[in-house]
C-alpha cells in the first residue's frame, strides 16, 4: 500500500493542476490583467526613458554652453590684461604732441635753452615709459600708405625719384598698443 501511495503522489506531481490549466488560457480575465499591466508599464517605461533623454540632453547642452562661456570670459580676461593701460595711454598721447611742438621752437636765450633742456628730458622719460609699456611709434615717413595704420590728410603729386602711395610728410605721429592701433598716423601721401 505504501507503494501505491508513493506512485499515486509522484503521479500528483507531474500531471498538471486544473488551476494551472486554466492559467494558460487566454480566456483567462486575470492573464489579461496582467498583460495590460505589462503594456501600461512598457508605455510608462517608455515615457520615462523619453524624458531622461530629453534631460541628459539638456544636461550635456547646458555643460557645453557652460565651457563655451568659460572660454569667452577667459578670452575676454585675456584682451582686457593685453590691452590694460589702453585708455590712459592714449590720454598721454596729446601731452607727447606738445612735448614734441615745445621742442620744436627756436630759443636764443640761456633761460630759454635750458627750459628746452628739461623740457626735452621730460619728453625721452615719457617716451621711454610709453616703450616700456609697449607704446611704439608708427613708422610713416617714407613707408608706403598702410590705411590701416595711416591717415591721409593731403595729398601732393609724386616727384622724381618718388613711388606712388608713399609718404612725404608726418603731420602727427600715430602710436601703437602692442599690435592694436591706438592712433592713426596724419600724413601727407604722394600720388
Amino acid at each position: 500500500m505504501a507503494e501505491e501511495e508513493i506512485k499515486k503522489a509522484a503521479a500528483e506531481q507531474t500531471a498538471p493542476d486544473e488551476t494551472e490549466i486554466k492559467n494558460d488560457s487566454v480566456d483567462d480575465p486575470k492573464q489579461e490583467e496582467t498583460v495590460d499591466e505589462v503594456t501600461a508599464l512598457n508605455d510608462q517605461l517608455a515615457e520615462l526613458q523619453k524624458k531622461y533623454d530629453e534631460l541628459e540632453d539638456r544636461y550635456y547642452r547646458a555643460e557645453a554652453e557652460m565651457a563655451n562661456m568659460t572660454k569667452r570670459f577667459k578670452k575676454e580676461q585675456e584682451q582686457l590684461l593685453r590691452y590694460e593701460g589702453q585708455d590712459l595711454a592714449r590720454d598721454i598721447l596729446p601731452v607727447v604732441d606738445n612735448l614734441t611742438r615745445a621742442l620744436q621752437t627756436e630759443v636764443e636765450d640761456e633761460a630759454s635753452k635750458q627750459l628746452k633742456q628739461g623740457i626735452d628730458i621730460v619728453a625721452r622719460d615719457l617716451d621711454k615709459a610709453l616703450q616700456g609699456n609697449n607704446v611704439t611709434k608708427i613708422a610713416s615717413l617714407g613707408e608706403v600708405f598702410d590705411p590701416t595704420k595711416h591717415q591721409a590728410v593731403k595729398s601732393v603729386p609724386v616727384e622724381e625719384g618718388q613711388e606712388p602711395e608713399t609718404i612725404v610728410q608726418v603731420l602727427q605721429e600715430g602710436y601703437m598698443l602692442k599690435d592694436r592701433v591706438l592712433r592713426p598716423a596724419m600724413v601727407v601721401v604722394a600720388q
